[in-house]
């Protein structure tokens, strides 16, 4: 079959939306770090909206630690196709990225990041690429921000992390007099702006302290924050888009059609008009992140490990278990919603139900095992705040303590069966993983809740009602 590339779209059929632009005259405003899906399914197809009316926001794409994305996207110029899935599914092929760049090339990556037209450096590198500690700030025990303080003793040195990246970048532009940029964090971190540039503050100024000063004065980091339900590429995928395109596509990406980007108005230099494509920029992102990250990403990784231990593959299998359900709903309306303060026209009874629709949405196939990587990185920011606010308010936390217990539950079953588990504390997990108290001694993780007895005793209460196969706080 016939590969996907700018010298094939004329072969598409009518019903697939292509790049309504001249891709040949795009300048790369943008470099992104971390082109997966989860950029390509949203930030991505925002910029190849924006595109339509303003060809200086194209995007470069920089891959650290893999060239799956590279070896599949640079044969087709960068293009891919979008699949929007809804009761009817919709084809859309995105032409924003023009190259993938990997670390096997770091004098491109640097180029990208010096060039005169870069306006915004973004990221979705996941939770732990950012080699934050528990405390939020960077850790610089971090292998890889080690590695990068001993690179910089070299004038001419090679980060390995995104964040001495964006300080290596940050000095060239600073000693080549170019402008500041904007940095725009897209991952699903609380206050990620201000976390990612409290930890490039940090590590410039290990480096280099001028440098650190020019950051403080000449660059912008807004919080961020991105929705839009995600499922990994499969072969079914794969085979549909053939189907759909006529064209080969090495890497397809699909998503839910509802899509939410909102992005705090804080720029170091020309802001894009990202409204363009339905992008929300608001004076304070916080309680829209709040909202998503507890509520949406509370509530399905709850899915993910009580669901996986029910036998359950997918979050529309999740929704089709009755208790399971109930009691999704019940943890997000009666436990995850107190401690949320809705911005201006969010109605979170609304909120909430719109969530749940979206979970069961019968086009989408989001595996559990998927939503369940990565853990130790996600649940401080997705459950354990909550229960710390719930705990400080006197409230329960029976059912936050459930999906806990439910993870503890599948570190034991991948130690039991000898599994690994994708996580970046994966061996130290899967060690204490035998004894569940020892798992909750892990500050990195718990942070102080690891003591609490309150927190402790539900977590017990949970593990028993679970091997009991029982859903504790469920109506009847």
């Amino acid at each position: 079959m016939t590969r996907l590339s700018d010298a094939t779209l004329s072969a598409l059929p009518a019903g697939v939306a292509q790049p309504q632009y001249d891709r040949s005259a795009v300048k790369p405003g943008v470099v992104h770090f971390g082109p997966g899906a989860f950029h390509r399914a949203h930030q991505a197809a925002a910029f190849d909206t924006l595109l339509a009316q303003d060809s200086r926001w194209g995007l470069t794409g920089v891959s650290l630690n893999s060239r799956g994305v590279a070896d599949a996207l640079n044969p087709q110029g960068g293009l891919y196709t979008l699949a929007l899935l809804d009761a009817e599914i919709d084809y859309r092929v995105i032409g924003a990225i023009g190259r993938v760049l990997t670390r096997d090339d770091p004098a491109a990556i640097l180029g990208a990041l010096v060039h005169a037209d870069t306006r915004i450096v973004s990221s979705t590198v996941t939770e732990k690429g950012y080699c934050l500690g528990a405390d939020g700030t960077l850790d610089f025990a971090n292998p890889a921000i080690a590695a990068d303080l001993e690179a910089a003793r070299s004038a001419d040195w090679t980060p390995g992390s995104f964040t001495g990246w964006l300080v290596r970048g940050l000095q060239a532009r600073r000693l080549a007099g170019l402008p500041g940029v904007t940095v725009l964090c897209c991952d699903n971190l609380t206050d990620n702006g201000r976390k990612l540039g409290a930890a490039t503050l940090a590590l410039a100024e290990a480096i280099d302290p001028d440098t650190a000063r020019w950051i403080a004065d000449n660059v912008a980091f807004p919080n961020a924050m991105v929705d839009s339900i995600t499922p990994a590429t499969d072969d079914a995928l794969r085979a549909r888009i053939a189907a759909a395109t006529g064209l080969e596509d090495a890497w397809p990406i699909q998503r839910e059609r509802f899509t939410q980007w909102v992005i705090e108005d804080r720029f170091a230099g020309e802001r894009p008009a990202l409204d363009l494509a339905g992008v929300t920029f608001a004076s304070e992102v916080r309680p829209f992140e709040k909202a998503k990250l507890r509520l949406l990403n509370g509530a399905h990784s709850s899915l993910a490990y009580i669901g996986l231990g029910r036998g359950l593959e997918t979050v529309a299998d999740a929704m089709a278990d009755g208790e399971l359900a109930r009691f999704a709903e019940r943890l997000m309306r009666e436990d995850i919603a107190p401690s949320i303060t809705p911005p201006p026209g969010l109605d979170l009874d609304r909120y909430i139900s719109d969530v749940l629709a979206r979970f069961r949405n019968p086009a989408i196939r989001h595996l559990l095992a998927q939503i369940a990587w990565d853990g130790s990185q996600k649940l401080p920011y997705r459950l354990l705040d909550t229960v710390r606010e719930a705990l400080a308010a006197g409230r329960s936390v029976e059912r936050l303590a459930l999906p806990i217990a439910a993870w503890l539950r599948f570190l034991a079953g991948a130690a039991n069966e000898g599994r690994t588990i994708t996580d970046p504390l994966a061996a130290p997990l899967l060690a204490r993983a035998g004894d569940w108290r020892h798992v909750l001694t892990m500050r990195e993780v718990f942070g102080e809740l690891g003591s609490d007895a309150r927190f402790t005793s539900a977590v017990e209460a949970g593990l028993a009602a679970l091997e009991a196969g029982r859903l504790k706080g469920v109506a009847a």
